[in-house]
């Protein structure tokens, strides 16, 4: 129905006005008595046309009161056109929900490739982690489900002078096979490296040294770095695993050591990388764009990690061919990225769109986890702080719960609380981690959506009708039917500008409102006591309801019980 306002719309101006090649838009109102679409069309037009907005407003409502579909239009405030559907044209329109449901075929075109969650190799997923890991996830699926062919990579840090101190370290003090160690372990002889080298200076030039033999091919402390990335990849997955991460490839800094000679070379002679103080290669930016130099080959002769970030770019270019690359990462990294994608730009390669997706750094309510100082508040440990207070939350509630396994249920709303938590909030802005928020039952909140969706699967198992078909169109809806039913029918535009704007919390903002829809129509109108004539519809609108949270909240990476 919008696609026919929008040509009807179009066709009035044209004819009116002469104008042609119109972008309009219609919203859905807040407010039930601002009718189901909306559009500012004429005030975006009015000065172009020389018209008063309102005038322009009234000759497209007059137009569009003549289709099919259409109950009635009118103009509000200083130019906005308010369209009233007929229940069968609303209803009709649910059809494209009902599709929104399901993925789309895969198109054929360039991947979209997103790099994210990159840990560093020997260390544990800290909870800061979880940003780029969900959010890039998050995005993946969402490209996925709308068609859009996707390469995950981890471009893990398995690469530099810490693997030096490390097999240092584990020389001097290790105590068993390698392979028997947990990454807690290796942290544990990282850290006393660092205290032992205040005491011995002369241990962080054997640590330079391993490293280098390390670079030169040296058999021991490559099956040494080898063995560490195994262990800690297979700790950082099982992490993954409860978060419902899956990413596709796994090209760290290691697997280009061996790519940026040619790089430099070819950097050095298309003039662009040239030689700053004490024999270091470095890029010196123009003036206008405002970007610090940025060193590309150290005066040792050792490559640095943006050597090895313009070596990945060229291996993705070569390798998938993509349309676009995002890098999921912090706002810490803006500056190196801007460097990144200005040096490849001048190196005049072909390149697709490079785009940094912004997020900003973690903020604690919780005193205990921001004083944590030197230490690594690790993921694992806050999922499982959310699983036990998921518990607690169960054991409250137990007397009104008809879930059929409650640990089960504690880790889909435990781990769902922490990532929902996440999501939820706008990522260009700090991320706030709170506790009480996640948990709600209430709030904006996994726990909401898992119980909303729980509640109309009940629904419908009472009335024995799980698979509820679209009814016959009705003569009439009530006011919350309305409401619903135009919630329900704004998910396809929702998905789609998630996806534009690379804005996990668009969706999460929509599947709460869908809940607070649906709620306030399930303690309003009778639904399995319904007259014939309403029951039918009341019944497909639960059924969609629950379709539309289950696939968002899939796409989120947060599993929905069937019964709570």
């Amino acid at each position: 129905m919008r696609d026919q306002l929008i040509a009807a719309a179009q066709s009035i101006l044209k004819g009116k006005y002469g104008i042609a090649d119109v972008s309009i838009i219609w919203e859905s109102p807040q407010e039930i008595d601002h009718g189901d679409l909306a559009t500012p069309v004429a005030l975006q037009v009015a000065k172009k046309v020389e018209k008063p907005p309102q005038e322009i407003a009234q000759t497209i409502a007059d137009g569009l009161k003549e289709l099919d579909g259409v109950e009635r239009a009118e103009v509000a405030g200083p130019g906005y056109v308010n369209v009233w559907l007929s229940p069968g044209a609303l209803l009709g329109s649910l059809d494209s929900v009902i599709t929104a449901c399901s993925a789309q075929k895969e198109r054929k075109e360039p991947p979209v490739l997103i790099d994210y969650s990159a840990p560093n190799i020997a260390k544990p997923l800290g909870v800061h982690h979880i940003l780029s890991t969900t959010i890039g996830q998050v995005l993946a699926n969402l490209y996925r489900y709308l068609g859009h062919p996707v390469v995950g990579i981890n471009y893990i840090g398995d690469w530099g002078t810490q693997f030096g101190k490390l097999a240092v370290a584990y020389e001097k003090w290790g105590e068993k096979p390698l392979e028997k160690y947990s990454v807690d372990e290796l942290l544990e002889l990282y850290v006393r490296f660092h205290d032992e080298a205040e005491k011995t200076p002369d241990l962080d030039d054997e640590a330079r040294e391993a490293f280098k033999k390390m670079e030169e091919g040296d058999k021991d402390l490559k099956e040494f770095l080898e063995k560490i990335t195994s262990l800690s990849m297979k700790e950082i997955q099982t992490v993954y695993n409860r978060l419902q991460v899956n990413i596709d490839e796994v090209r760290g800094e290691y697997y280009y050591r061996n790519a940026t000679e040619p790089i430099v070379e070819e950097g050095k002679k298309k003039g662009l990388f040239k030689e700053g103080e004490e024999g270091a290669l470095i890029v010196e930016f123009p003036e206008k764009l405002n970007l610090s130099s940025a060193v590309i080959v150290k005066g040792d002769g050792a490559t640095v990690y943006l050597t090895r970030d313009i070596a990945a770019i060229k291996d993705r270019i070569e390798t998938w061919k993509p349309g676009s690359i995002l890098y999921v990462v912090d706002v810490a990294q803006s500056l190196h990225l801007k460097q990144l994608f200005t040096i490849v730009e001048q190196l005049g390669w072909e390149i697709p769109n490079l785009e940094h997706v912004v997020y900003g750094r973690m903020r604690f309510t919780d005193k205990k986890m921001s004083t944590r100082k030197g230490n690594i508040v690790k993921l694992s440990d806050v999922l499982d702080e959310a699983v036990k207070r998921a518990n607690a939350v169960i054991e409250k509630y137990k007397e009104d719960i008809q879930a059929d396994d409650l640990k089960e249920l504690a880790d889909m709303m435990g781990t769902g609380a922490v990532v929902y938590g996440i999501l939820s909030q706008n990522r260009k802005m700090d991320i706030v981690f709170d506790w009480d928020r996640m948990l709600s039952f209430e709030g904006n909140s996994a726990p909401y959506l898992q119980y909303t969706h729980a509640r109309a699967r009940s629904v419908l198992r009472k009335a024995g009708s799980e698979n509820s078909p679209m009814p016959k169109q009705g003569e009439e809806l009530t006011e919350k039917e309305r409401v619903l039913t135009n919630m329900l029918l704004q998910y396809p535009a929702v998905l789609d500008e998630a996806k534009s704007a690379n804005m996990p919390h668009l969706l999460t903002n929509y599947l709460f409102a869908l809940c607070q829809s649906f709620n306030t129509f399930y303690n309003a109108e009778p639904i399995i006591k319904a007259p014939d004539n309403q029951k039918a519809l009341r019944l497909f609108l639960t059924f969609l309801t629950a379709d539309v949270l289950k696939s968002g909240a899939a796409i989120l990476t947060i599993r929905v019980p069937d019964r709570m």
